[in-house]
């Protein structure tokens, strides 16, 4: 069964069920400053779970497209990648644990043919402020005593081992869910709740444990030797975070989600997801430029499967407008595109490869992500030029390199880190350059320096995404509203051209990416802010109504997001800032909310900076005073 027949069969299993098919967001959040990257299914409906109504229902289901960066380095295993679909279903405010661990069951048993006898769950095990979800417990196994199977419960399996168990108990580190995760980890106002995972059994057989660096441990469904895999999760999502420790959110709702590859895994037999059909056509293509097979030793298999996730990670965000670049978004695009070069080379391709398995990825998930059919050449395009990029890139390192080697005789772990930092020349090749010196780098000292730019980084990373509009304060929820008055305004003075490509919202400031082919003037921004205060200071009501996706357009409504809702024909939110029946209003925009009431409040408009964001894309930060 293939990737594609699966997510066909997962979303008109739900969609059977009442639920509104809603596509993939874009991997980069809207709106959302507390993450670079769209990293899980639930990301994009943190308003919803938090109790704003969503235009299709309280019953939906996707199939959302995500990126982990803090992956990058796990890539290799026959589990991890960083570019991943997620398929989710939720409910807001309407069934719950019943119908939701009955439903998935009968997804997985019926639908996908999945063994029950090689299906086990877990279940939270409770903490100081949260009660043992023995309520989900008792559902599994009456779920299981309808296929003849005796569910046992057990608690502390970690310790004690499986004893025969088929429901487990665990604690916040495994069975808590939120984006923050732990309980005493969260933010004050985060949603979270129990979640129930599933996990599918590949055997003993294969004998997995026994030769895992884990094997003298006891094994169990979320230990690490390999033999279980976990292939979806049940979130119930029910409280919030509080100075105090919990509440009840105003509904109970539930968050799905099962990685879609490794619920393929599950259906051929093989935990080795890049087995899966997805990744055939890109890796018959490694194996026919290496003539070497994949499997044939664990230095082909990591590098291949390293390029597999790279490039089609790159593909996607690429496709989503995110070019590789040195800063935020665009430097993990290009760290994913210089990596599958270097593993590439690891292999002896000398020759640029890149673009070839670019445009296998964009034919295989054409059909169902019709923006990379779309974006082809532009896709192509940056793959290429970064490919090129970072092959100067080598050969320049391979110089410094050498340079640094004749001064001192040896490469110490600072200099492979001012390599590394500087010239972009990777670790790994500092390493085997030196071997070839007959001397060894020190990988410790290295990752010393490592920690400590790393350490700076998050420094900065955390003051620059803290806050932003998933919290809702007034001060986030005032830039938002101006950031609509801002799109409007550069479109009035630019032209019908500009697009928004992005924005991020703190409480301080807000910025805000959109398309334009060159540096705006001191003149063009004068009159945006000019714009924009004036229609501040006429304390414009604000306002949303629901329509259409045609009603909106009609009514001439712009919207990052139009494409999510074409297909569906269902009401979408378009907030209004002026009245239409008073003399029109100054701005027409979907979006999701929240919003000031009048736009009197917002106080002074003031631009800080513009630049360049990408090609072809410019970027504006301002302030409200």
């Amino acid at each position: 069964m293939t990737i594609h027949e699966i997510r066909a069969k997962y979303l008109k299993f739900f969609k059977e069920r009442g639920h509104a098919i809603l596509p993939s967001a874009p991997l980069i959040p809207d709106n959302d400053p507390s993450t670079l990257f769209t990293g899980s299914g639930m990301q994009p409906m943190v308003p919803y779970l938090l109790g704003e109504t969503h235009p299709m229902g309280v019953r939906l289901a996707d199939s959302q497209k995500c990126f982990r960066s803090q992956d990058i380095e796990e890539v290799g295993d026959n589990r991890h990648t960083t570019f991943f679909e997620m398929l989710g279903n939720w409910s807001l405010g309407d069934y719950f644990k019943q119908e939701q661990l009955s439903w998935i069951f009968e997804f997985l048993t019926k639908e996908l043919n999945l063994d029950p006898h090689k299906l086990y769950v877990s279940v939270y095990r409770g903490n100081a402020f949260i009660d043992k979800d023995i309520e989900s417990a008792t559902i599994w196994k009456t779920i299981f005593s309808g296929v003849d199977i005796e569910a046992r419960d057990i608690d502390f399996s970690e310790r004690d081992g499986m004893q025969d168990g088929r429901i487990f108990y665990y604690n916040d580190s495994k069975n808590w869910w939120s984006r923050s995760g732990i309980p005493e980890k969260m933010p004050i106002g985060e949603p979270g709740g129990p979640d129930s995972e599933l996990f599918w059994d590949f055997g003993e057989d294969l004998g997995f444990h026994e030769v895992s660096q884990w094997k003298d441990q006891l094994c169990h469904v979320n230990c690490d030797c390999g033999r279980f895999l976990e292939i979806g999760n049940s979130v119930f999502m029910e409280y919030r975070k509080t100075e105090d420790g919990f509440e009840s959110l105003p509904q109970k709702n539930v968050d799905f989600g099962g990685g879609l590859m490794r619920l393929a895994a599950a259906v051929n037999g093989d935990p080795d997801i890049f087995t899966v059909d997805a990744y055939d056509p890109m890796r018959r293509m490694l194996e026919s430029r290496t003539t070497r097979a994949y499997g044939s030793s664990p230095e082909v298999t990591r590098s291949m499967r390293v390029i597999l996730d790279h490039l089609c990670a790159a593909t996607f965000l690429i496709g989503d407008d995110v070019f590789p670049s040195n800063k935020d978004q665009g430097y993990f695009v290009r760290r994913l595109i210089r990596r599958a070069v270097r593993f590439g080379k690891k292999l002896g391709i000398e020759e640029s490869f890149i673009g070839e398995i670019g445009s296998l990825y964009i034919s295989d998930y054409g059909e169902v992500y019709e923006d990379l059919v779309h974006k082809k050449e532009q896709i192509i395009a940056q793959l290429l030029l970064e490919e090129g990029k970072f092959s100067k890139t080598l050969k320049k390192g391979e110089i410094e390199f050498e340079k640094m080697f004749k001064t001192k005789g040896m490469i110490s772990g600072e200099d492979a880190f001012v390599l590394y930092s500087t010239y972009g020349f990777p670790i790994e090749l500092s390493e085997e350059m030196a071997q070839e010196h007959g001397q060894n780098v020190d990988k410790i000292v290295f990752q010393e320096e490592f920690k400590k730019h790393q350490d700076t980084s998050r420094a900065g990373s955390v003051q620059k995404f803290s806050g932003g509009l998933a919290d809702h304060s007034d001060a986030t929820v005032r830039l938002h509203t101006a950031t609509h008055m801002l799109h409007q305004a550069l479109r009035t003075v630019l032209g019908e051209h500009v697009e928004q490509k992005g924005s991020n919202i703190t409480p301080e400031r807000l910025r805000f990416d959109f398309s334009h082919p060159e540096k705006m003037t001191l003149e063009q921004m004068q009159a945006v802010e000019d714009l924009i205060n004036t229609n501040i200071q006429l304390d414009l009501s604000v306002h949303f109504e629901l329509l259409t996706l045609d009603q909106a357009k009609q009514r001439g409504a712009i919207g990052l997001f139009e494409d999510k809702y074409a297909q569906l024909g269902e009401q979408i939110k378009v907030y209004f800032i002026g009245d239409e029946a008073a003399g029109g209003s100054y701005s027409k925009e979907v979006c999701g909310g929240p919003h000031v009431e009048r736009t009197g409040i917002l106080g002074h408009f003031k631009i800080l900076k513009e630049e360049s964001a990408s090609s072809g894309v410019r970027r504006i930060k301002a302030k409200l005073d």
